[in-house]
């Protein structure tokens, strides 16, 4: 890692983004416009495009690159071979649908410049997630490519056409290309700021368990007054069962589930604390007031670093207009676990089963219908790029950045590190009020022109 690395050279680089931003501007616009909705196979050839136009993009650049098929939306990768550490750079292509249309209030594939909650933004599908975030880092490369003649490093760029499509492709390709793929470090960029202003970089990333539920009784639905008491009902044993899933101090019940759960490290939980995050504005924002949760810790650390159990769907007997006395014969319930380094998802889902089980009466059974299970994932913060990345971006947003966690799982970061053996640094410049995934998506001006200002800052730290 060069902690040499030449002031003067990032200083050119740095000037000649500002000069050059309406140039990168246009770019993103031209990428923008291609409606690479992976989901939709209306629209095969506009990710092929994308995924084109990518290609070229790169090759311009000094990238050896090349388009790789897959059953599904081509993957593309770009490598430039060069002195210092392997790094690599992982961004998505594809895009969610744009339905409800009529919700836009301008075409979502006709990128306009406009005003926006921050200043001025780019209004489009994609544009945050993530083609704005990616294009961030290529404008950095070019940036660096246009004042030094070469690209700064030992550089590989992997771009997915799937992502928004639950990566069907991803791990058959990762796995028939590992030799090719590992390097010494990943950079994603599709995460956000912290509160607008004050630049992360994730370092832990939360898991995720899912399992249906299903209690069964009675051959069919009773008539309330005629079986009323005497029959067991299986809505009355299913959420006694959830119930017991938490205990009064919102702590899970299941045993061995906190086995290997460990508690912030202390120079992390300080800069937790130094955000200075506010749970009456969080929770507010969504008509909440009080905390949840596991009794002693603070919302963030909840968010963040604690494991959880949630009831996310529930359904039994009859739902629709008016009333009818029945004892349903089924009850369902989806129930997930965000989970945290240290915990085993096969071990938990193992203590739910018996957990229910054990509370079965007669004449009722279980059945169970498994949704996934990864693993969480920590990044190894003592490798001193992530302290040099840290410092990047603290000079870039003139305040400290800090090692933050993210509540949700970003699939990617796992297969890197169980695929590939290698962390990940998720940096982003996304807002909250950016709308991905929803009608009106923008990215701020000021996000993607600091967002490029900030990668040629971290590749003068890391790379090269």
């Amino acid at each position: 890692m060069p902690d040499d690395f030449d002031p003067e050279a990032l200083a050119d680089v740095l000037t000649l983004i500002d000069d050059n931003l309406e140039d990168s501007l246009e770019r993103l616009g031209s990428l923008l416009a291609i409606p690479s909705i992976s989901t939709d196979p209306a629209h095969e050839g506009d990710c092929a495009r994308a995924a084109d136009w990518l290609m070229h993009e790169l090759r311009e650049l000094g990238f050896q690159a090349s388009i790789r098929p897959t059953p599904g939306h081509p993957m593309v990768i770009g490598h430039h071979p060069g002195p210092g550490r392997h790094i690599l750079f992982y961004g998505h292509y594809d895009v969610q649908p744009v339905d409800p249309l009529d919700l836009w209030s301008t075409d979502p594939f006709t990128p306009v410049i406009e005003d926006g909650p921050n200043g001025r933004c780019i209004r489009a599908r994609g544009a945050s997630d993530d083609k704005g975030q990616l294009m961030t880092f290529l404008e950095a490369c070019r940036a660096w490519r246009e004042v030094t003649g070469s690209l700064p490093g030992n550089l590989t760029v992997f771009f997915e056409g799937e992502e928004e499509s639950g990566s069907p492709s991803l791990v058959p390709f990762m796995k028939d290309n590992a030799d090719e793929l590992r390097a010494d470090l990943a950079l994603i960029c599709d995460t956000g700021l912290f509160a607008d202003h004050t630049p992360g970089i994730v370092t832990q990333l939360r898991g995720l368990l899912g399992e249906e539920i299903v209690i069964r009784g009675p051959s069919k639905d009773l008539h309330s007054g005629m079986y009323g008491g005497a029959a067991m009902n299986p809505a009355r044993v299913l959420v006694r069962i959830l119930a017991g899933l938490h205990d009064d101090q919102g702590r899970v019940t299941l045993p061995g589930f906190y086995d290997g759960v460990e508690d912030l490290p202390p120079e992390i939980a300080a800069q937790w604390e130094a955000l200075s995050f506010d749970p009456a504005r969080f929770l507010g924002g969504v008509g909440l007031s009080t905390p949840a949760g596991e009794a002693g810790r603070s919302a963030l650390e909840m968010i963040w670093s604690r494991p959880t159990c949630e009831i996310n769907g529930l359904v039994s007997g009859y739902t629709g207009a008016g009333f009818k006395t029945v004892l349903p014969a089924e009850a369902r319930a989806k129930v997930s676990f965000r989970l945290v380094p240290g915990q085993d998802p096969q071990a938990i889902r193992a203590a739910l089963r018996a957990h229910v089980e054990a509370a079965l009466p007669p004449d009722c059974t279980a059945e169970f219908h498994p949704h996934g299970a990864s693993r969480a994932a920590r990044m190894a913060t003592d490798d001193p790029a992530f302290e040099a990345a840290r410092q990047a971006l603290g000079a870039e947003w003139d305040r400290p950045a800090a090692f933050v966690g993210c509540g949700g799982s970003i699939p990617i970061a796992g297969h890197f590190k169980t695929i590939l053996d290698m962390d990940s640094m998720l940096i982003g410049f996304g807002r909250d009020d950016d709308q991905i995934h929803s009608p009106n998506e923008k990215y701020d001006l000021e996000c993607f022109h600091k967002g490029i200002r900030s990668w040629a800052r971290v590749l003068a730290r890391i790379a090269g």
